[in-house]
């Protein structure tokens, strides 16, 4: 037998009918700013060790920003789309 979920036999988690909460927004963009500033500061170590000044730093930063809109994309339509497909993608 499974277990009821909380007070109303809803599973917990939230589901694709509510909006995301500011808590999500302020987490996604937290984590943008942080994989900017953590490829940002890769590109400067690599042009210090292989002295190319600004083309490191470049690459990075792009790739980086890249990267966090990917990821900020995948948690804020990911339950979106998961239920428009009419099923759990994996």
């Amino acid at each position: 037998m499974s277990e009821p979920g909380p007070v109303g036999g809803r599973p917990k988690g939230r589901n694709a009918a509510t909006p995301p909460s500011g808590a999500e927004f302020a987490g996604a963009g937290l984590q943008f700013g942080l994989t900017l500033v953590i490829f940002s500061f890769l590109g400067i170590w690599l042009d210090k060790r292989f002295n190319s000044s600004p083309w490191f730093v470049l690459i990075c930063v792009f790739v980086g920003a890249s990267a966090g809109f990917y990821s900020i994309y995948r948690r804020l339509m990911g339950p979106t789309r998961r239920d428009v497909g009419g099923g759990e993608r994996r």
